[in-house]
C-alpha cells in the first residue's frame, strides 16, 4: 500500500501500525512525537492501535516551548 509521509509517498506493507510506521522512519524521541493522519491528531493512547490505510497522509510533529 502507499501512504504520504511527511510530504512524500511511500510503500509499506498492509496493515501497518503506527508504531511499526515511527520505528521505520527512524523517528526521534517517539515518546514525544505528535502524530497528525489526514489532518487529524492521534491521541497518545490510540498509537499503539492505530492502523494505517492505502493513501493515508501522516505526519510527525513536535512542539516547542520557548519565548519570553
Amino acid at each position: 500500500m502507499f501512504i504520504t509521509v511527511a510530504g512524500e509517498k511511500k510503500e509499506y506493507k498492509e496493515g501497518l501500525t503506527l508504531p511499526e510506521l515511527i520505528e521505520a522512519e527512524n523517528v526521534e524521541m517517539p515518546e514525544y512525537v505528535t502524530v497528525s493522519i489526514n489532518d487529524e491528531f492521534i491521541a497518545t493512547e490510540d498509537k499503539p492501535s492505530t492502523v494505517l490505510k492505502e493513501g493515508d497522509a501522516v505526519e510527525f510533529l513536535y512542539f516547542m516551548g520557548g519565548g519570553c
